[in-house]
């Protein structure tokens, strides 16, 4: 086993995690930053797979008080407001650093200013964008300035456990696997930040990026941190359909639908009249969503269980400007955008909910800091499209520059050296490579897909935690394999593990909603209901047991009252 000392610890590759190391190291140029990716540098993760855009104020006629209300009304009110605010309100300063700072182009006006497109939810055309490979641009960007500050990145090594001081009550570092030669790597840190992304693939159709795990969440949780709305999981409604292909899933983007691409039920009607007759394909995801489920489930969809995305209309020379990344995806798979009706399907897009954190990406654990999708409270029960990414850029920023503060001022605490012992012998073992840990994997994933999904209800919820504790048994009865370099199965195994833990807190928080609010719906409780106000907190105790208790929503800038109404979508 290797050993690495390091100031500032950062697990993930993609927008947050850079961000947090590019501010950690302009704070201060003298700390020790270490990056470990599980993915390839830059190459890994959901921010280069962003299309739509990053939602921000630029405009006369716009403001943070429109952006701030579409976000809360779009959360379904339980938002943190608090972290609402500071996405809103810091969202221009990370778009200007990066165009004059970093380099990032975003598509112009006529007049030089920086174009804005329309997304769903929103009251003003808010969203810049780089064409649809938005999120390359970016990542792009951010992997230059990384190298420029000379920091120090592990490729392809996962984050395993998250380690603690003899107390239990302070992060001391994290155990890492190299994913190549099985080497472990204890880091004793100061300050560790999880942006691993969420766990949508916990789902059997997700656009996520396939080595995303819950990874940040799991350890976070088994670690005995604090976590918030984790019955809120998004699923994106135009999910391509390419059955038999890693590519099923591939979201296309919410710009088409902003522009006015329409949906399409198998017998060719524009479905959305019966589900939200004002907003039409410009609803928030959430419903879009649903209501493609829901003709899915009524006899209406197509075949391979998905409906039908129309911009046919919208023409050729829109559609090769605005959206080049699409085309060329569609065409690969056989589908031409200017001639052919596209067949999508919702698809587990995003999770809302995730590691509490305060308005400086402080988690309950000392030493221990969470942001992008591994932190819970910004979105609250649904995302805005555009949000995600600017989220990740601002909080990103904002936990790097706290992290360096925090090093500062804290000493780094000693790992205490029985848990890094009984971690490292628990990946001890001499098995041979079977493939089951893959097919309970996929064994998780349908289960999660069919009663954790888009539509829940009580039965669905219970049987949940039967099939979880069955899974997880046969899991636990493998043995673990002989060797960790380039072992498919100990991955699998790993990965499998982490998306586990996330379940059981998504059908813990889900089986106490009895309502349906945002993303979270409850086919046996199909209405809001203001009881409901509040926000789930879970957390792991000594004993292993979960605790889940519900706190009022704390409306600390805007009532409910004065919310009132639907968001007005421009024409």
């Amino acid at each position: 086993m290797q050993s690495l000392t390091c100031d500032i610890l950062i697990i993930g590759g993609g927008g947050a995690a850079l961000f947090a190391a590019i501010h950690a190291r302009d704070s201060a140029p003298n700390l020790d930053i270490v990056v470990a990716s599980k993915g390839l540098f830059a190459k890994s993760g959901c921010t280069r797979m962003v299309q739509g855009g990053y939602n921000v104020v630029l405009h006369d006629d716009d403001s943070f008080d429109k952006h701030y209300d579409d976000t809360i009304r779009g959360g379904s009110l339980i938002n943190n407001q608090e972290l609402a605010w500071t996405l809103v309100t810091q969202a221009p300063e990370r778009v200007f650093e990066m165009e004059n700072s970093f380099g990032c182009t975003f598509d112009r006006n006529a007049d030089g200013t920086i174009h804005q497109r329309a997304l769903a939810g929103q009251s003003f055309n808010r969203t810049i964008h780089r064409g649809d490979l938005t999120g390359i641009e970016i990542i792009s960007r951010l992997a230059e300035q990384m190298l420029v500050r000379d920091i120090e990145m592990l490729n392809e090594v996962r984050g395993v456990d998250l380690l603690l001081d003899g107390s239990g009550q302070s992060v001391t570092g994290a155990l890492l696997m190299d994913q190549h030669s099985g080497e472990l790597i204890a880091v004793n840190a100061a300050a560790v930040l999880v942006a691993t992304g969420g766990a949508a693939p916990l789902y059997r159709i997700t656009a996520a990026s396939l080595e995303k795990s819950g990874d940040g969440l799991a350890m976070a949780y088994r670690a005995g941190a604090e976590f918030v709305d984790m019955e809120m999981m998004q699923f994106h409604p135009t999910g391509l359909i390419v059955d038999g292909s890693l590519l099923n899933g591939t979201v296309l983007e919410e710009g088409l639908r902003g522009a006015g691409g329409h949906l399409l039920n198998a017998d060719h009607e524009r479905y959305m009249e019966r589900y939200d007759p004002e907003k039409m394909e410009r609803s928030t995801r959430d419903r879009v969503s649903r209501s493609g489920m829901m003709e899915i489930r009524a006899g209406r969809g197509t075949d391979s269980e998905g409906v039908y995305l129309d911009v046919r209309h919208l023409g050729k020379e829109f559609l090769l400007k605005s959206s080049p990344g699409m085309y060329e995806r569609c065409l690969t798979v056989g589908t031409d955008m200017e001639t052919d009706l596209i067949e999508v399907t919702p698809t587990a897009h995003f999770q809302m909910g995730g590691i509490r954190i305060d308005s400086e990406c402080r988690t309950s654990l000392a030493g221990l800091f969470a942001a992008g999708e591994d932190a819970g409270g910004v979105h609250g029960a649904n995302r805005l499209g555009g949000n995600g990414v600017a989220e990740s850029m601002v909080f990103g920023a904002i936990a790097g520059e706290s992290m360096a503060r925090h090093v500062k001022e804290s000493a780094r605490p000693a790992i205490d050296p029985d848990l890094l012992s009984r971690l490292c012998d628990r990946l001890e073992g001499s098995a041979e490579i079977t493939g089951e840990p893959y097919r309970l994997k996929n064994k998780l994933r349908a289960l999660s897909w069919e009663h954790l999904g888009i539509l829940r209800e009580a039965n669905g919820l219970a049987r949940v935690e039967e099939e979880l504790n069955a899974i997880e048994s046969e899991l636990t009865a493998l043995p673990m394999p002989a060797q960790r370099g380039g072992n498919p199965d100990l991955q699998e195994r790993l990965d499998a593990e982490n998306l586990i833990d996330v379940a059981r807190l998504i059908g813990a928080a889900a089986s106490q909603r009895e309502e349906s609010r945002g993303s979270h719906f409850r086919e046996d409780f199909p209405d809001s209901d203001d009881r409901y106000l509040v926000n789930f907190f879970q957390r792991k105790e000594a004993d292993g047991s979960m605790t889940t208790e519900s706190r009022p929503v704390e409306f600390s800038r805007r009532t409910p009252d004065a919310l009132l109404g639907e968001t007005l979508i421009p024409a």
